[in-house]
């Protein structure tokens, strides 16, 4: 495999940190380039062994000059916990980082791929969602400074490609799930584990009836590259992530089973526009990728419930 040096903005997040990982296993020179604000510093502490490895504290809201092959754009906040803190903020990183991440690329003629979201499709009222799916978007509520700024960075990326032929790759990431998953998230998977493990109540809000489809971190990065690597004409968006839907009601009981946990549900008020249900449709990842999770939920949860227990007893 030839050898790339590639730039991972948000590489110290979760995502970014299995990626960056998983790219210096294989040899590629990888700059990672991050600035905490949903992040930790000692995510990326073992990379520092990796002669291949570089770190850049930075906040794509402003330009950087770098040469390389390959941009992974994955800077952003990604639970609504985190990104309705500073929504300014979040806006910015969404369009301001598209801007400097496509500048950068034009100018080193490399690949960029964006990290897009199912949010794009807001409270979706066709089910699956398919990726020629516009979406149901509120464009002015408390989600929206992530979903309309994840929409908008799309909307720059096939504008870069149009007017400067850009090499994009644009993928949209449902629920995804692991080890390394800030437990302060503030994510459904993340929330009950943490919960259930300490003996407290597992709080649902809204019914529980809601649906999700969780992608274990592995199968997504696997996406990730395939989706780097597809012929220049793929260039998406399409989606990654896992077609199992599963209620929160039905996630939580699967939670408190497998962390044998005694722990209560607690119903709280539903969160403004929260999606009521969230399905891929995966056929192009399927037909241009050869791509499928692989990872069945109860695997990948206990995975993750071990990672959990070893950073709560530490």
């Amino acid at each position: 495999m030839k050898k790339y040096k590639i730039l991972v903005t948000g590489g110290a997040g979760f995502l970014g940190v299995h990626l960056c990982k998983r790219l210096l296993n294989e040899d590629h020179e990888v700059i990672c380039l991050d600035n905490f604000v949903s992040s930790n510093p000692i995510n990326i502490e073992n990379f520092k062994q990796y002669p291949n490895f570089t770190f850049i504290e930075h906040d794509v809201i402003q330009p950087i000059k770098l040469d390389v092959d390959q941009i992974y754009n994955l800077a952003c906040p990604a639970s609504p916990e985190r990104y309705q803190k500073d929504p300014l903020h979040t806006t910015k990183t969404c369009v301001l980082g598209a801007f400097n991440m496509l500048d950068l690329a034009t100018k080193c003629n490399a690949t960029v791929l964006q990290a897009s979201t199912s949010e794009v499709y807001g409270d979706p009222l066709i089910h699956p969602q398919p990726e020629n799916y516009w979406g149901n978007v509120n464009p002015i509520g408390e989600r929206s400074c992530y979903d309309e700024g994840k929409r908008c960075a799309e909307s720059i990326f096939f504008d870069y490609q149009r007017k400067h032929k850009a090499k994009i790759k644009v993928m949209r990431i449902f629920n995804t799930y692991g080890p390394l998953m800030d437990p302060l998230d503030g994510r459904v998977v993340s929330n009950f584990i943490q919960q259930a493990i300490q003996g407290k109540d597992l709080t649902i809000y809204g019914n529980g009836n809601q649906t999700r489809s969780f992608c274990y971190v592995d199968d997504l990065i696997e996406g990730m590259v395939r989706m780097m690597y597809s012929d220049a004409n793929i260039s998406g968006p399409i989606n990654f992530g896992n077609p199992v839907e599963y209620s929160v009601l039905e996630l939580a009981e699967i939670i408190l089973k497998l962390t044998a946990s005694a722990s209560n549900l607690k119903y709280l008020p539903k969160s403004p526009d929260d999606p009521q249900i969230r399905k891929p449709d995966i056929s192009m990842a399927k037909n241009y990728l050869n791509w499928e999770p692989k990872t069945k939920l109860l695997d990948g949860l206990l995975n993750t419930i071990a990672y959990y227990k070893s950073i709560t007893n530490n």
